[in-house]
């Protein structure tokens, strides 16, 4: 018994010899002021931020009420914030930190003697990102029994010119992150990956044969995951793939992870989702790229980020459509060059004649020009259809300050050209011209100042005569000119003209369109969708054209005809089977009951305005308002100008689960914005305000669920 307690006894004094000591708090930022800290500069303010600042993103992940956020005058301002000085007497230091990842510009530093020793900076380096702490540590064993000082740093002005530090603390645990791997044998066609929204940002590795293949940011779920997502694995089937990512040493997130011989399903979260709009399955969308038409297929290339539900990760989605409206989404088209070289905006051609070389069997030749953010205007080919795209080995074919190549084939020269948007230093924004023969070589030309972003060029016939058509180019905003174009130079007929107003940006059309038509398809910036796990929302695809009108040659966007054949005609009451409805100043007429309406819809219909000086339609509670006097037409406090024709204003209105767009006169003008309206309200209503007027042919066009 002797023996056992002595035993015991040495258990006890071995545990208490070694045990950890108790955590030492340097500075929690808990207080109004920063104290002893002495403070440089106008970045951090007079005391520690109570969490987001004016003008900055949400800030998360730090602790208690307070934390040092040097956002106190925007990214422009700088200065630095130093700690009265401490002995290091853990082996450890831990602390949060988040903001910008500029060296020794947006950090936490550890001195001694004066000197730095060990440095931290921030986790964002580009657009996007989020204001999210998360833990870092240094490994500081060597350095006990020293002096030391912690100073943060603000010396950076721009985008993430700025850093969030909270709760530095010495301790003999860890509390950072360290690499954690996870190998799978490829036998399915999927990586199926759990995502959290608001969750720490990881920055994810796919490797084979030691090299990644795969390498993007992502708010993987340690817990329950709000969706899950996927990465297309199916050409290393047979291989041994390492998952890599930083996490802390107590997660659990990569037990999640699994292989899937499909893409993720449809969740019941997703009553939301649009059913005539095209919305990717997962993730964030942006920009439409690579619009082309090929063999029956409409192919919708487009900015993604497949794992998460925010900006990020920029990829080349791809769905292709018989009908330009249901879509089948295939795997990931062109992915980036490598971390941090994204995949941004461009356009691709049918290369019919071969003039790259680049043609291999028998399916014809595509061509997509891309910006490359690391390299510059890049070219890859695809033999397949679209499905599988290379790099030429001559990448980048331009480079310079700008993005968003537009190609098309000038057939008067026998030549691509190239229209990109430009940005050079104490030069307005413009767009550059360039030409090739083969897609490989490319010669500037000319520049065109007064455009940003995303840049189209065509040629349409005035009111259908080809002997009389015009040059269009187009600009992100939706802004665009009538002119002549050479092949070299754009050559403007008159000012800029204007027909989408609201949530609509950056919008291409289709290369190779059957028929000569001209289809657009926009992003919807801003239509968002809260809880759902697709982000963003693109445009009903319109067929633009040129008419001659009393201000002029007008650019005219009205809904393809596709859409019109899949609206069924639909009489829901009495009042549609009539030609006219007598609209009595000041009197609401409720044409479709509340309960007994449309869910999706198409509506045509024209306003013969009389003496009114306000008629306004309420679809499904949202108000389309047109004013008589001014020529105003709005919802949603977008607003555009069209006048009426012969005393009457011809409007269609199209409604989806996310949208509503609004094209009066034939298309002279186009509004898009984001609604979600109540399930229980599917009615349909009309009041004229200051005199009669007269509500002629109402026809609603059910849109049927897919």
């Amino acid at each position: 018994m002797r023996n056992i307690l002595v035993a015991a006894s040495l258990i006890v004094l071995s545990s208490s010899l070694f045990a950890d000591e108790p955590d030492l708090v340097i500075a929690d930022f808990e207080g109004e002021t920063y104290g002893e800290w002495k403070v440089t500069g106008d970045a951090f303010g007079p005391g520690p931020a109570r969490g987001t600042l004016a003008n900055q993103m949400a800030v998360e992940g730090f602790e208690g009420k307070g934390l040092v956020n040097s956002f106190f005058k925007g990214d422009a301002s700088t200065g630095t914030l130093t700690s009265p000085e401490f002995t290091v007497e853990r082996k450890f230091i831990n602390f949060l930190i988040g903001g910008g990842k500029h060296e020794n510009e947006t950090c936490i530093n550890l001195l001694v003697d004066g000197k730095v020793v060990r440095t931290t900076s921030g986790p964002n380096d580009k657009s996007g990102g989020t204001e999210r702490l998360d833990w870092q540590a240094w490994d500081v064993a060597d350095l006990k029994g020293k002096r030391a000082t912690i100073q943060i740093v603000d010396m950076a002005k721009g985008g993430w010119g700025h850093v969030n530090v909270d709760q530095i603390v010495q301790s003999d645990k860890r509390r950072g992150n360290q690499i954690t791997r996870r190998e799978f044998v490829i036998n399915q066609d999927y990586l199926l990956l759990p995502v959290k929204n608001g969750a720490a940002m990881r920055r994810m590795k796919l490797l084979v044969d030691g090299q990644p293949v795969r390498e993007f940011e992502i708010e993987l779920a340690d817990q329950k995951a709000d969706f899950v997502v996927s990465s297309d694995v199916q050409a290393f089937k047979g291989k041994t793939l390492i998952v890599e990512v930083p996490l802390p040493t107590d997660s659990t997130a990569l037990d999640a992870i699994e292989l899937s011989k499909s893409a993720p399903a449809a969740m019941e979260s997703e009553q939301r989702r649009p059913q005539f709009h095209f919305t990717s399955r997962r993730g964030w969308l942006n920009d439409p790229n690579g619009l082309v038409y090929l063999d029956g297929e409409w192919h919708l290339f487009y900015q993604h980020n497949p794992f998460g539900w925010n900006w990020g990760n920029m990829h080349w989605g791809h769905a292709v459509s018989r009908d330009l409206l249901h879509w089948q989404e295939l795997p990931e088209a062109i992915y980036p060059h490598q971390w941090g070289d994204w995949a941004f905006s461009g356009s691709a051609v049918v290369d019919e004649r071969n003039t790259s070389s680049l043609k291999t069997g028998n399916e014809p030749l595509l061509i997509a020009a891309y910006t490359s953010t690391g390299r510059g205007e890049c070219i890859a080919f695809s033999n397949d259809r679209g499905r599988t795209w290379k790099d030429i080995a001559t990448n980048p074919v331009v480079k310079h300050g700008g993005r968003d190549p537009k190609v098309i084939w000038h057939a008067p020269t026998k030549l691509w050209v190239m229209a990109v948007y430009d940005e050079q230093p104490n030069v307005e924004q413009g767009i550059s011209f360039y030409s090739s023969p083969n897609l490989k070589d490319w010669t500037f030309t000319s520049r065109i100042p007064g455009f940003f972003e995303c840049p189209d060029l065509f040629a349409l016939p005035v009111d259908g005569k080809a002997d009389q058509q015009q040059w269009v180019l187009y600009g992100a905003d939706g802004k665009y000119l009538l002119g002549d174009f050479d092949g070299k130079k754009f050559h403007p007929a008159g000012p800029k003209q204007q027909v989408w107003h609201g949530n609509f940006y950056a919008a291409q059309t289709f290369s190779d369109a059957p028929d000569g038509r001209r289809v657009q398809i926009g992003w919807a910036q801003g239509i968002i969708f809260p809880g759902q796990p697709f982000n963003q929302q693109m445009t009903i695809p319109v067929e633009l054209t040129l008419r001659s009108t009393p201000d002029g040659i007008r650019m005219l966007a009205w809904p393809v005809k596709e859409v019109a054949a899949a609206s069924q005609q639909k009489q829901l009451a009495t009042v549609l089977s009539i030609d006219r409805l007598k609209l009595p100043a000041g009197h609401l007429s409720q044409v479709l009951p509340s309960g007994s309406g449309l869910e999706l819809f198409d509506m045509s219909c024209e306003l013969e305005l009389q003496q009114a000086n306000k008629i306004t339609l309420t679809f499904r509670g949202t108000p389309v308002v047109y004013d008589v006097k001014t020529h105003k037409l709005s919802c949603r406090n977008v607003v555009a100008t069209v006048a009426p024709v012969n005393g009457r204003l011809g409007l269609r209105v199209i409604g989806d689960r996310g949208s509503l767009e609004v094209f009066a006169n034939q298309g002279q003008a186009a509004i898009s914005v984001g609604y979600a309206p109540a399930d229980g309200d599917r009615g349909f209503s009309i009041m004229a305000e200051g005199g009669e007027a007269t509500l002629i042919n109402p026809q609603f066009g059910d849109l049927k669920t897919p």
